[in-house]
Parts: structure tokens; sequence; C-alpha cells
């Protein structure tokens, strides 16, 4: 009895875990459950959703600033869904492992997120979204762009600060020589003086 319990209790939990989070429907903390998905992206979710209900998972990349493929295909992994269907743009990894095990066994029964997934049509990317890739790229550049920028003038400053330390104890070098030679050469005149009073 205490066995069926936890068994009903486990899968229970596994249910709830992998709910579907509808984009339409959900609040910005039950967005927030999803895993990569934070205050910034759920409120523009929110935010996009009082213009007009997201009619694809296309029309969510589009509309909201954050979401690319790459991060439509993590949340829809995550549990995430747009009008019930998970993202279905770009995932050749799953194509690749699915594939074979499909060849293999050809009587067994897809799951339903398997089901999904190849139900879907697959999403073309849009202008937009190169658009959005490129504007990614070209700020990676510039930010890597400045950070070698930075290191070249750091490096430049210490190694001015070193040829001035370098010239400073030249510098002091060369005054203490001259000191020493003057007090040698006193030193010599008194004692020529004290030996021509002699």
């Amino acid at each position: 009895m205490l066995k069926k319990l936890i068994a009903a209790l486990a899968a229970f939990i596994a249910v709830t875990a992998f709910a579907a989070v509808d984009a339409n429907k959900a609040t910005q903390a039950e967005l927030e459950s999803i895993k990569g998905i934070g205050p910034a992206i759920s409120g523009a979710i929110v935010s996009e959703r009082k213009k007009g209900e997201f009619k694809d998972w296309n029309d969510l990349v589009v509309r909201v600033k954050g979401i690319g493929e790459h991060n439509a295909a993590k949340f829809s992994d995550e549990g995430l869904t747009v009008q019930g269907k998970m993202f279905s743009g770009v995932a050749p990894a799953a194509a690749k492992t699915t594939a074979p095990a499909a060849a293999a066994k050809p009587a067994a029964p897809p799951t339903a997120a398997a089901t999904a997934k190849t139900e879907t049509p697959a999403t073309p990317a849009t202008p937009a979204t190169s658009a959005k890739a490129a504007s990614a790229a070209a700020k990676a550049e510039k930010s890597a762009k400045a950070d070698r920028a930075e290191k070249a003038e750091k490096t430049a400053k210490a190694e001015k600060t070193a040829d001035k330390t370098e010239k400073t104890a030249r510098t002091e070098k060369a005054a203490k020589a001259e000191k020493a030679e003057a007090k040698s050469a006193a030193a010599s005149a008194a004692k020529a003086a004290s030996a021509a009073k002699k």
C-alpha cells in the first residue's frame, strides 16, 4: 500500500514538473518557472501578449526580444508551448537520435513530445530572426574589439610606467655617482692642501 502511494506521488510530481506552460495563458510567475526565462523575458512576453495572442512560435520569436531560435528550442524542451504546440524550428540533434531508433523499432508508439515535434511543420527562419542574429554577432564583435583595445591600452600604460621607473632609477644612479665623484675630488683636494701646508 505504501509503495503504491509513493509511486502515485512520484507520478504526480513528474506530471506537474513537465506540465506545459502556454505563452498565451501563463502568468509571469509560471513563465519564470521555465528554466532560462527570467523577469525580463517573462515581462516582455506578458507585455507583447497584451497587444494580441501569439499565433505561433515564429510570432513569439519575432515579437519578444531575447528569444531567438536557440532559446525557443531550449524553452520548449523545458515545457513552454505556444497555442499548445512545442517549438520545432531547429532540432538537428533530436532528429539524428530519433531517426535510427524509429527505423530499428517501427512498431513502438512515439511519445507525446515526439509526436508534437514531428506533427508540427518546421518554422523557416525569418528575416527578423536573421537580423537579430546578425545584430547579436555585431555586438559580440564590438565587445571583443573593445576588450582587445582595453588590453592594448593597459599593456602600453604598463610599458610606459616601466620605462619611467627605469629612467628614474638611471637618473638617481647617475646623480649618486656624481655626488660620490665630487666628494672624492673634494677629499683629494683637501689632502693636497694639507700636504702643501706641511
